[in-house]
C-alpha cells in the first residue's frame, strides 16, 4: 500500500476501541494473505461492487446499512472518497 488517508471511524465492540476507516492507495494487484487474520481476500471491480450491494452477487453479501464499510463503499462507488 502507498499513501493512506484517514476517512471515518466507528466505534468497535471491543472495550475502549475504534475501527478507523482509510483510503489506500496499491502499489500492486498481488495479495499475501496471513491465513491468521483473514479467509479469503479478493479484489472487486465497480462494477461487481454495484452487483454486491445491490444484493445480487452470487458470492459476496453487501456491508450493513451503519456499518463503516458500507459508507467506504458507498462513497468509493460514487467518486467520493476526498
Amino acid at each position: 500500500v502507498g499513501a493512506v488517508r484517514y476517512l471515518a471511524s466507528q466505534p468497535w465492540p471491543f472495550p475502549a476501541s475504534l475501527m478507523i476507516g482509510c483510503h489506500g492507495e496499491a502499489l500492486t494487484d498481488a495479495i499475501t494473505l496471513d491465513p491468521v487474520e483473514l479467509e479469503e481476500a479478493r479484489w472487486i471491480s465497480r462494477e461487481e461492487m454495484v452487483t454486491v450491494m445491490a444484493g445480487a452477487h452470487p458470492e459476496v453479501r453487501p456491508a450493513r446499512k451503519g456499518a463503516i464499510a458500507h459508507f467506504l463503499i458507498a462513497a468509493w462507488l460514487a467518486d467520493r472518497l476526498d
